[in-house]
């Protein structure tokens, strides 16, 4: 499970970057990528539109709403129930037919999926191991530790963090705004990588590239 510490963090170009890496250097490999759940439009779209022609990899979204709120909110201003049910049949049955399966989260490891559960619930009992994505910006630190914290209090099996910058930074900003060795000492989880602000998704050879340069052992097979 790709997760974030929040909304607009960096997930999706996360995920994107990592079926593009995916695509050029275990393509003999078979991938599901599963939105977990969709509010409004976005990233179910983006990647039908980069990935959709690729025989290798096999996109399900399989619960979405038309308002772009919490899903909670969403489901109720559409007058449905969210049947997990259904997001779980999804999983399992990529899960059967894939090689590997990326499931991009939704908001942060707190973000409501029900009345009653969050997202990091579903991380934990569906056990997943979890990469949790920290946006490069002020507060970057705080939110690394706070996340972390949920994670293991959950008992997530969270594999690592990758850094996102979402925005143009230069290298002194960054260090400063989210330094590697800090978050690593104070949430004692290791950094897997930096993905740098991304203009164009549709760069994929350049995205997997990129990605070439984390720690994946960790998360991918």
């Amino acid at each position: 499970m790709i997760a974030g510490t929040d909304t607009d963090v960096g997930k999706t170009f996360v995920t994107v970057s990592l079926v593009s890496y995916w695509q050029k250097y275990q393509s003999n490999l078979s991938l599901g990528l599963l939105k977990l759940m969709q509010t409004g439009r976005g990233d179910s779209e983006l990647y039908q539109q980069l990935f959709d022609h690729l025989d290798s990899v096999e996109i399900l979204t399989p619960l979405t709403f038309d308002a772009p709120l919490a899903p909670p909110i969403a489901a109720e201003l559409a007058g449905e129930d969210i049947d997990l049910a259904i997001v779980w049949n999804s999983l399992t049955t990529l899960e059967q037919k894939q090689d590997f399966v990326l499931i991009e989260a939704l908001g942060g490891l707190g973000s409501p999926v029900t009345n009653e559960l969050v997202v990091g619930n579903l991380a934990a009992e569906w056990r997943l191991p979890t990469v949790l994505v920290v946006p490069i910006k002020l507060g970057a630190i705080a939110q690394a530790v706070a996340n972390v914290a949920l994670a293991r209090s959950l008992n997530i099996d969270l594999r690592g963090i990758i850094l996102s910058c979402t925005s143009e930074k230069d290298a002194t900003e960054l260090e400063q705004l989210a330094p590697i060795n800090l978050i690593q000492s104070l949430t004692q989880t290791p950094i897997l990588g930096v993905l740098p602000h991304i203009k164009d998704l549709k760069e994929q050879d350049k995205l997997a590239v990129l990605v070439s340069n984390w720690d994946l052992e960790l998360i991918l097979p």
